[in-house]
């Protein structure tokens, strides 16, 4: 096919006709295009899903990460091993367009591959690469893995993305009425299109904002001159760059110049909106922010089976459904682990990225009750952990190894690595009980509980992110009541947070899961139901337009 005044090679939906260009570091859209970590990759496959699926005049633009995140793999006593194992893809097409962008002040030659919408079902989607033969090897290193623990490297890569991702939208002719910056990875390109049309107030007009980070510490920041040094700012003068940033320190602070830079951005829940407003607020220059709250593909990540036999009020093919799903993920953690769990067991999934707020281990850290929880005869449970830690956190990587060596002392506790797409969905469809227990307010959105939920099971998490919008104790979830955190030492919420998973667990989600199934099978059914439409990414892909970029 042509990529010369590139169009989205389907007949688009009127209420999507303008031009929209997506940027994102990962993009999580099957199990076999592993260019994606977490949450991030996992929300932009399924925005790219739903675009296809609304026929939206939309592209996405990514990087092609030839070692991907890592490979999750296990050294001889079961703990992490981090492997970097290349990639091949004979699904995408090679566009044939090669073009060069400036990086350190050297040239660096950018290749352009394609994914074809009916591929995985998505938007057209282009991915960057600098593992050419025309590059020295430093240069081609740029695409190799994803957030690159090389700090100029992983500078570099943000200049690939946004610089590169512009030129290339240019190479295609494609003259986008939005580009929409999931993250501010990207912002380098607010310095391309600036030096494209001469000032600030036409970046503005096309420039729109996704945030995802609720803590001001947790947002990008990169020594200026190092930014400067490795030609970020695309040979705009410092004193320029300062001007219009509104950045005199010696931090570039990627969010803050996206919120200078965007006429609009938001944050991925309602509850995150309002922390990012209260955050950013006192700096000047900001545009305003508003929320989308983030959403899961329901045509991918939902069991139909059980939908339809939920919808056809069959209670026993819903219920064998569920023991079926069970029983088949419970093959891959026996391959795994050696340990072979009953699907007639309510089993507790734990599956995310490993970071320390997310308090992985929270539940072990009381042993009596964990060992009163785990060998409780009457109801019996079983509990599942998976996630792959950021490659150089090693206090994560610790807490994953800890699990590992915990878990060999319990024929009812397993440990899995390889959690991308497909174990993940594997995972939930396993799980009774979804467990999501983030130092609140730490989690922006957090998603993995909408897709869970899409599979039949129950959340069961603290009060933060999308939660918020979809909880109902007792009816759809259960939740940990919220306190004045704010007024707590970090140690004394802990406490109080694991005190009351054990309190909620032994003595609402066991006894209702055992001693009254009707009444629990009406809150799993509860939570698929209210999961359905609200936090489908339809409703999110159609909010974009709505509310950010037909403004």
């Amino acid at each position: 096919m042509s990529f010369t005044n590139f169009k989205v090679p389907f007949q688009v939906d009127s209420k999507y006709s303008k031009k929209s260009a997506y940027f994102s570091m990962e993009f999580a859209v099957h199990q076999p295009l592993k260019i994606y970590s977490g949450g991030l990759g996992f929300l932009s496959g399924s925005h790219m899903r739903s675009a296809y699926e609304l026929k939206q005049n939309l592209i996405g633009i990514g990087i092609l990460w030839k070692y991907g995140y890592y490979d999750q793999a296990r050294n001889q006593d079961q703990t992490l091993q981090v492997q970097w194992n290349e990639k091949i893809y004979n699904f995408l097409e090679d566009t044939g367009i090669k073009f060069q962008i400036t990086i350190h002040e050297h040239p660096v030659w950018v290749k352009a591959l394609y994914l074809n919408p009916e591929t995985f079902k998505t938007a057209p989607l282009f991915f960057l690469t600098t593992d050419i033969p025309e590059n020295d090897y430093v240069s081609q290193t740029i695409s190799h893995r994803l957030y690159d623990a090389n700090v100029a490297t992983k500078v570099a890569q943000f200049i690939l993305l946004g610089v590169g991702g512009a030129k290339l939208i240019d190479e295609l002719g494609f003259n986008p009425d939005v580009y929409h910056l999931n993250e501010a990875h990207a912002i380098s390109a607010a310095f391309y299109l600036h030096k494209k049309f001469g000032n600030i107030e036409e970046v503005k007009k096309r420039l729109v904002f996704t945030t995802h980070t609720p803590e001001e510490a947790g947002n990008e920041k990169h020594d200026i001159y190092l930014c400067e040094k490795m030609s970020y700012f695309c040979g705009m003068p410092m004193d320029e760059v300062r001007r219009l940033t509104g950045i005199h320190d010696d931090q570039f602070n990627h969010s803050l110049a996206a919120l200078r830079f965007a006429r609009i951005a938001n944050g991925v829940s309602a509850l995150h909106g309002e922390v990012s407003r209260k955050m950013w607020g006192g700096y000047e220059g900001i545009c305003s922010i508003t929320s989308v709250t983030n959403a899961q593909n329901w045509k991918y990540w939902a069991d139909k089976k059980m939908y339809t036999a939920m919808e056809e009020n069959e209670t026993a093919a819903f219920d064998d459904r569920k023991r079926y799903l069970k029983k088949r993920a419970f093959e891959i953690v026996a391959d795994q682990t050696g340990k072979l769990f009953d699907p007639n067991v309510l089993t507790i999934v734990w599956a995310r990225r490993f970071a320390g707020y997310k308090r992985a281990e929270l539940l072990t850290r009381d042993l009596d009750r964990f060992n009163a929880l785990l060998s409780n005869k009457n109801h019996p449970v079983q509990i599942i952990w998976a996630g792959k830690p950021y490659p150089v956190d090693y206090p994560a990587i610790s807490d994953f190894n800890n699990l590992v060596h915990l878990s060999k002392n319990y024929k009812n506790v397993a440990v899995c690595v390889g959690y991308e797409l497909a174990l993940s969905k594997s995972l939930k469809q396993a799980s009774d009980v979804w467990l999501n227990n983030p130092r609140v307010p730490r989690e922006a959105s957090g998603t993995s509980g909408m897709t869970a939920a899409m599979n039949g099971a129950v959340n069961f998490s603290t009060f933060d992110g999308w939660i918020c919008e979809f909880a109902n104790h007792g009816h759809n979830s259960f939740i940990v009541p919220s306190v004045d955190y704010s007024a707590m030492h970090v140690h004394e919420q802990d406490q109080y947070d694991l005190d009351q998973l054990y309190e909620i667990l032994e003595k609402q989600i066991l006894p209702l899961y055992y001693d009254n199934p009707s009444a629990w099978r009406k809150v799993v059914q509860n939570g698929m139901k209210d999961v359905r439409h609200q936090f489908d990414s339809n409703r999110m892909a159609d909010e974009y337009y709505q509310l950010l970029y037909n403004k």
